[in-house]
């Protein structure tokens, strides 16, 4: 076997372990108990780098929650400009509970709490959208 099969077998594998949450997050998706919990912030600052920064690493530090089942931390991305996306805001989390007490568990949860103290100072406006399978 070559050097250059052996890489391309490597990083062909590696690419597949970063997608392994999402597929637990989608065999998750067939429990009709799912919660997604979906947050948009809209920061006070928008053009500060350091805002920015802080509040991603605050919501990073929720992945710490037990009930957490699976957590996307985003920016807008940039696709297509078309009428229906907003882009508007500055960061988003995406979650994944098993069911509304693992969410609830979340709401309460000391690591939530401490992130609300220490970084509510960075957003102006918050909206939340919370789904259940149907």
């Amino acid at each position: 076997m070559t050097t250059k099969s052996t890489r391309r077998r490597f990083i062909a594998q590696a690419s597949l372990l970063t997608l392994a949450p999402a597929f637990n997050a989608l065999a998750m998706d067939q429990d009709k108990n799912v919660l997604v919990h979906h947050v948009f912030f809209w920061m006070k600052n928008p053009n500060s780098k350091d805002d920015l920064a802080k509040l991603i690493a605050g919501v990073k530090s929720l992945s710490k929650i037990e009930t957490i089942q699976y957590i996307h931390v985003g920016i807008p991305a940039s696709t297509e400009k078309r009428d229906v996306v907003d882009n508007s805001y500055g960061v988003s989390e995406l979650m994944f509970f098993k069911d509304l007490a693992g969410q609830k568990t979340y709401q309460d949860h000391p690591i939530h709490q401490k992130f609300i103290a220490e970084c509510s100072h960075l957003w102006e406006r918050v909206v939340v959208y919370d789904t259940i399978n149907v």
